[in-house]
This record gives C-alpha cells, sequence and structure tokens, in this order.
C-alpha cells in the first residue's frame, strides 16, 4: 500500500517437496510476499506427518509447487526437539510477524509453540476445524486460533465462523486465486487419459472423501441422457470410500461412461485432466473453501456446485456456473443436463475466465499485510 512502511513477516508452513493445496497455497503466498519485498523467511518442514496419521499415500510431489529460494527446511512438524531452529530463525530474522496457515488440529501443538515466541501470529484459515468435525479437533482449533491476532480467510462462511468466536479479532476475506497453469491440447490431454474426443466430460478431481459427496454425483449420472455422448471422469486419492465405490462402479453402465483413476495425481499430470475436462463437478456436502475450484478457474472451465461454505462465492449462478442443492441427487443431474449444451458451457467458460482474472497473488499479499497492520496497531 502506498505510503505504507515496510512490512517483514515469516511465514511458516507447508511447501516443496510436500503436495496438496496447502503447500501451493503457502508457496504462492510466500512468493508474492516476496515480491513486494516483505518476506522475512519462510520456514518449511523436511518431515510432516508420521505413517499412522496419514491415510494417503505419498505424502511428496516434488513438482506440487517451486522450490523457493528462501525456504528453509528447519523442521518436522512432530518432533519438538526440531522446533528450537525454528525460535532461532525468529530471533536472527527479528519479523515483525509470523504468518501460519491453519487447516487441521494436527498442526495445533506447534502453533501454540510459536505463539508463545513474543512475535504476533496471524492466521491464513482455510477451515477452522478439520474436515471431520470431530469435538477434539474443534477444541483444539479454537483454543489456539484463539491465540493468534488476526485472520485473513477465502471465504465468508469462515468469516463467520472466526467473528462469531473472536468477535474482537481483526478479520479478512480473500477468495483463493487461481494458480498458474499450462494447459495441453484438448485433443491430447483427452488421447493420453484414454477418453472419447466428441464427449463432453464432467471432471471430479482430488482426494476422494466422504464429505465430498462423489457418491451423489454417481447418482446424478445415472439420471442423464444415455443417447448423449457424456464421460465422467473421476482422478483422485480414495480416502474412506475404496470398497463401497469399488462394489458401486462394477456395473456395466460405468464401463462405456466412466474414466477413474483412484490414485494421487502429481501436479504435472493434473493438468492433463484439467485440459481434457469442459466441466468441473463439486458436489460436496459441506465445504469451506475449494482449491479445486481455484484451478477451474484457472482453466477457465464451468463450475457445478453446491450451496455450501465458500463454493457459493467462487460460483455465480449463470455466470461461471450452476449451484444445487447439497445432496440433492436430481438437482444436480438437472444441472449437468443443462451443460451438454456446447452454448451454455461456451459462455459459462468465458464467465469462468473473466472471474479468474479478478483475484491475483498481489492483492492476496497486499489483503493480508493490510490485516497485519491492523492487528499490530491494535
Amino acid at each position: 500500500m502506498v505510503g505504507c512502511p515496510p512490512m517483514k513477516v515469516l511465514v511458516v508452513g507447508p511447501s516443496w517437496p510436500f503436495r496438496g493445496g496447502i503447500a501451493r497455497t503457502t508457496t504462492s503466498l510466500a512468493e508474492a510476499l516476496a515480491n513486494q519485498n516483505a518476506l522475512a523467511g519462510f520456514c518449511v518442514p523436511f518431515r510432516q506427518y508420521p505413517r499412522w496419521l496419514y491415510p494417503g499415500g505419498e505424502d511428496r510431489d516434488e513438482a506440487a509447487c517451486p522450490r523457493l529460494p528462501q525456504a528453509n527446511a528447519c523442521f518436522s512438524l512432530f518432533d519438538p526437539l526440531s522446533w528450537r531452529f525454528l525460535r532461532r530463525a525468529i530471533k536472527d530474522l527479528a519479523p515483525q510477524a509470523l504468518v501460519l496457515p491453519h487447516w487441521t488440529a494436527a498442526w495445533a501443538p506447534l502453533e501454540l509453540f510459536l505463539v508463545r515466541q513474543g512475535v504476533p501470529v496471524f492466521g491464513v484459515v482455510h477451515n477452522p476445524f478439520d474436515h471431520s468435525g470431530a469435538a477434539l479437533s474443534r477444541w483444539a482449533s479454537r483454543a489456539v486460533l484463539g491465540r493468534f491476532r488476526g485472520f485473513l480467510t477465502h471465504a465468508k462462511s469462515v468469516a463467520w465462523q472466526l467473528s462469531r468466536w473472536f468477535p474482537e479479532k481483526p478479520l479478512r476475506v480473500h477468495p483463493l486465486p487461481p494458480p498458474q497453469v499450462t494447459p495441453v491440447a484438448r485433443h491430447q490431454a483427452r488421447e493420453e487419459l484414454g477418453i472419447a474426443q466428441d464427449a463432453v466430460v464432467f471432471l471430479f478431481f482430488g482426494l476422494v472423501r466422504p464429505y465430498k459427496g462423489l457418491d451423489v454425483l454417481l447418482g446424478a449420472a445415472l439420471l442423464l441422457p444415455k443417447d448423449r455422448k457424456w464421460t465422467l471422469a473421476v482422478a483422485g486419492e480414495l480416502w474412506g470410500e475404496a470398497g463401497e465405490l469399488e462394489a458401486r462402479l462394477g456395473d456395466a453402465f460405468w464401463r462405456e461412461r466412466l474414466v477413474f483413476h483412484p490414485q494421487w495425481v502429481p501436479e504435472e499430470e493434473s493438468k492433463l485432466w484439467f485440459s481434457a475436462a469442459d466441466v468441473v463437478v463439486l458436489p460436496y456436502r459441506r465445504a469451506t473453501g475449494s482449491a479445486v475450484a481455484a484451478q477451474a478457474l484457472a482453466y477457465g472451465l464451468p463450475l457445478v456446485a453446491t450451496r455450501t461454505g465458500g463454493l457459493e462465492e467462487v460460483v455465480e449462478e449463470g455466470v461461471n456456473g450452476l449451484l444445487v442443492e447439497p445432496s440433492d441427487v436430481q438437482g444436480l443431474a438437472k444441472a449437468l443436463e443443462q451443460l451438454l449444451d456446447p452454448e451454455k458451457r461456451e459462455r459459462l467458460a468465458t464467465g469462468a475466465t473473466l472471474l479468474g482474472r479478478r483475484w491475483s497473488w498481489d492483492s492476496y499479499a497486499s489483503c493480508l499485510l493490510d490485516l497485519i497492520r491492523e492487528g499490530l496497531a491494535v
């Protein structure tokens, strides 16, 4: 901001070589702060979760985000003895504020350690508590967030929850900016994935967890016209639904209509799935936000999503997508059927491209710095 004194913040969170949306967004934030000469340092873990706590497979993907020159891999999340290196970094760098992403109570012990280091802590709150909604997780998250000085979040629904918990704390909302992407030609992507060139492709992408409503999407797809050429592409690692899904997808109907890739999709391969798609579907039962929605905007793809959490703020009805009620199989089927119309898809794709240009990482970093200035002035 013009006329404001320079700000120096230390970001602590996951980055290269770890996979996932939090690592990508934290890295993008650190890079944006560095571009504004506001990054004092970037401390990242060299080890995150033990195997027993991580239900997925490998938690690393070296192509998921860039390795920033400022990144210092100096601690292990579950090794408190290593946290002394964070204390040393804080002392040496003397930042005015610490910035931490918050999305799971698994990071709560480290967050509590950091709030005791004498530097104000600000949270980028992706989720106020774990998706499981367990009582212990909610309690731990609320306890640690209560020690933060202020919050930046991506959805008004999350801001509402935080304002109820902590009405006195500064708060900002900024939608998650779309990532920088490099699409491939649609015909090439479909050829590599084995998808028919003339089909309308509905994409469900990302970790498959019960709250994401893939079962609702499967039910809706069964109601689509059988005489139209469409394909459902599902790409993502299964967390907790493997047996039930495999049984359901054994039906002969899906052999002609489904491309199923139940594994983690490395970053280099994700561009194939989005480049091959016509529409991205987010049939979530509940959500605070979605990095997949931001990816859809980056690729200029229409969205069909549910009216829940931050999804309503990313999808503008009739502009870049369509909204339906959570768990509404028939409503979802009707929305998907509308997007079999190429003219409607093209109109919404144009809206998605324009909407994605509204939000940038530069404005995101500026929003965070404004929050920090307000929080430090309190």
